[in-house]
């Protein structure tokens, strides 16, 4: 990515867009959406914002257009398209095989793309931060959480997952998607895992089960009956396995009192926990 596509997500305040192609997505175009706060210098702290089904990185952006200012954030939505993207194979599921099942190159994976714009930002000068945050919404939470779980995180401050539909639960007992399992982790791996700042984020009132985004298989339905039910679970779970592996769980749950399946309203709900973490973190 040049230095001048890069300018174009931090050349002006409010509403920014480029295009953008991962060196290891070729022919893939993914449209960066950022809302860039009035002040912003290269300290300014970064949130990689991910958007749900409808692929609407636009609208994720603008529900984070009055948050950047409060709260003093450079916010980047990367837009994976149902055209260059489809399906959640190549999103919520990484795109870490193909239709028949044989695992592909994990830089391919797009679990990495956060990343790897972090990293040319930082490249090309366009900050200085040495790490970033992650917040996502329904299959952007799972997008991130299972980002974090496969050990996408060496950059990362601090994650929110919010209003997922499912969950990969910290058991290696249980095959990817729905648990660890199947993926080359270990009890090593779970561990450091636990040990991450992973918050959940769920909305009280998502609870409609018959919406058709709502997943409904036979292991989406074991995790849950409702998209709440489904994030207190994952977190028992969390808290279960550190119990058993002896290690500090450092995952935490905030309930969004009266909220439903709404990415704006999670978003005001996230951003005092993010701002303060990446406030904190090492620039």
């Amino acid at each position: 990515m040049t230095t001048s596509a890069l300018n174009g997500l931090v050349a002006h305040s409010g509403r920014t867009e480029v295009c953008y192609e991962d060196p290891h997505l070729p022919g893939r175009p993914i449209l960066l959406f950022a809302a860039r706060p009035a002040n912003f210098t290269p300290r300014t702290p970064i949130l990689f914002v991910h958007h749900g089904d409808l692929r609407n990185g636009s609208e994720f952006r603008d529900f984070w257009l009055p948050l950047v200012e409060r709260f003093n954030l450079l916010t980047i939505v990367p837009e994976l398209s149902e055209a260059a993207f489809p399906g959640a194979a190549w999103y919520s599921l990484g795109n870490r095989s193909d239709d028949s099942g044989r695992a592909k190159p994990r830089e391919q994976w797009t679990y990495g793309i956060p990343g790897r714009v972090f990293a040319a930002l930082r490249a090309h000068g366009m900050t200085s931060r040495a790490s970033y945050g992650q917040f996502g919404h329904s299959s952007g939470a799972q997008f991130v959480h299972r980002s974090i779980s496969l050990g996408f995180r060496d950059a990362v401050a601090l994650a929110v997952t919010a209003n997922a539909g499912t969950y990969a639960m910290p058991d290696l007992g249980i095959a990817f998607p729905y648990g660890l399992g199947d993926t080359g982790l270990d009890e090593g791996a779970l561990r450091d895992l636990l040990g991450f700042p992973l918050a959940i984020f769920a909305g009280t009132a998502d609870i409609d089960a018959a919406n058709p985004h709502f997943p409904k298989d036979e292991p989406a339905m074991r995790q849950g009956e409702t998209r709440f039910d489904r994030a207190h679970a994952y977190f028992a779970a969390a808290q279960r396995s550190s119990e058993t592996l002896d290690v500090r769980c450092a995952w935490s749950i905030t309930d969004v009192p009266g909220v439903g399946h709404d990415g704006e309203k999670m978003s005001a709900a996230a951003a005092p926990l993010l701002a303060t973490a990446l406030g904190r973190a090492v620039s």
